[in-house]
């Protein structure tokens, strides 16, 4: 099928409303370029619509009513949030679910040192990224250091005009030969991926002769002690996270595109939130299902193969039906979900990694992916057909332009999402997302015709499915 460019069909009041989002969107980027800072932001917003903590209503030990509305955090990395329906939580839900960690560089966990001159943090870099477009930019330090006694330093430097940056350093073309010759995978290696953050030696004491060894390193330490209170030791209970300084910017000089770090999956993600904060009424209960780690496989106790949301099921299943193991396996058996990911957008420089047919076209709306994995299918959550023709009603109902993609060419690659992991419960899912070019770079690019699609989509599945 041949889906048209969006932008001429777009009324006055919808291209104001589609800018409104597009800036609260970019906001959102903005101050959440973190699981954590994510997470944050969702927890803001659901409070001023009226959602209450659900650790606060399990000590109530009152009953849940249709229309109440209450969120769960795991960690300050994740969070699950549901309007309860009209219907039983047992009948099913409808699941918007998306991540929230995007490609990155970490810092270890004893990551100061200095070596000729200037002063250094040892880094991991998370999930899947070409290594040599993180140097030689502008890049910021965001995440938490937690001392011994508890107390939580929260981190973010870079993002202020007054700020400064930091920087990987590359190797000048001039003496670049051997270096062009090797793969794009080993032009920069993992070990060379360290951030600069010093160069300047700490100020001599008074008649001290004899300089001291790794003074940059110590003025480091100093400035650390005296803008934050953290010493050497605490890098070792610290989450920090290198990212792209700057804020989300239109592209393109019509402005219709969005340029921004961690768009893979916060297009989804924020674009998710939006639409559950819209919803006032619904037959089944709705939930929004912000979870960390999918970029490394979806492991560990902020990931999605966590027990967090099956668990959160069965508190909601306690305060509305009564406790009931087998009401809670009803109520994740019987409920559909979008696994909302980003697909690869159509990008005319590299035509031959695409399939045209099968391809997902920036501005041209919300695109499912009915099977994703990689050669074969493998690792794929294969959705069936009478699920597909829902949702094809639904949208269409909705006025809400779609697109059904697929992954590149068959056996160019691939990818996965969370959706195979929450199908093991027996729900419908299936992936639906933004298209995005650029994806996993610093700098991804985005359409706000797709996310404006995206927000209406999600809004008509939560109420209609």
């Amino acid at each position: 099928m041949d889906k048209k460019n969006l932008w001429n069909r777009y009324s006055e009041a919808e291209l104001q409303e589609l800018n409104e989002i597009s800036a609260k969107y970019k906001k959102c980027l903005d101050d959440g370029k973190t699981e954590r800072e994510c997470v944050h932001i969702a927890v803001q917003m659901a409070k001023e619509a009226g959602y209450r903590d659900v650790k606060e209503v399990i000590k109530e030990g009152k009953k849940l009513e249709t229309g109440a509305k209450v969120y769960a955090v795991c960690m300050d990395k994740m969070i699950a949030m549901f309007r309860l329906g009209d219907e039983p939580l047992s009948s099913g839900m409808n699941i918007l679910g998306a991540h929230i960690d995007s490609p990155r560089i970490d810092i270890k966990q004893n990551p100061v040192y200095e070596n000729t001159g200037f002063a250094y943090l040892d880094t991991h870099y998370y999930g899947g990224i070409k290594k040599y477009q993180w140097v030689a930019q502008p890049l910021a330090l965001h995440g938490v250091v937690v001392k011994k006694d508890g107390a939580i330093v929260n981190i973010c430097i870079g993002e202020k005009e007054d700020d400064p940056v930091f920087v990987i350093t590359d190797l000048l073309v001039h003496l670049a030969a051997k270096q062009l010759e090797k793969k794009a995978s080993e032009v920069i290696e993992g070990e060379k991926l360290d951030l600069m953050i010093a160069s300047r030696p700490i100020e001599q004491e008074e008649g001290l002769e004899k300089e001291e060894k790794d003074t940059i390193k110590k003025n480091v330490l100093r400035i650390l002690e005296k803008s934050y209170g953290i010493t050497e030791e605490d890098f070792a209970s610290a989450e920090l996270e290198i990212v792209p300084a700057g804020k989300a910017r239109d592209c393109g000089l019509d402005g219709s595109m969005i340029l921004s770090y961690g768009q893979d999956d916060r297009v989804c993600a924020f674009t998710s939130l939006f639409a559950m904060l819209d919803v006032t009424e619904s037959k089944r209960t709705a939930c929004c299902l912000l979870v960390d780690k999918e970029e490394i496989g979806s492991v560990g106790a902020t990931g999605m193969h966590s027990l967090f949301f099956e668990n959160i099921v069965a508190e909601l299943v306690a305060l509305t039906e009564g406790e009931s193991n087998l009401k809670v396996r009803r109520a994740l058996a019987n409920s559909r979900m979008l696994s909302s990911d980003v697909s690869a957008g159509f990008d005319p420089m590299f035509e031959e990694a695409f399939e045209r047919r099968s391809a997902a076209f920036l501005g041209k709306g919300l695109s499912f992916n009915k099977f994703t994995g990689s050669r074969g299918k493998n690792g794929s959550n294969d959705a069936n057909a009478e699920y597909l023709a829902a949702l094809r009603r639904v949208m269409d109902d909705a006025n809400v332009e779609y697109q059904f993609s697929e992954l590149g060419k068959v056996d160019v690659g691939g990818g996965g999402t969370i959706a195979y992991i929450m199908a093991n419960y027996g729900m419908e899912v299936i992936d639906s997302g933004v298209a995005v070019l650029n994806m996993h770079a610093p700098y991804e690019l985005s359409s706000k015709a797709d996310v404006y699609e995206a927000v209406k989509g999600y809004r008509a599945f939560l109420k209609n499915i």
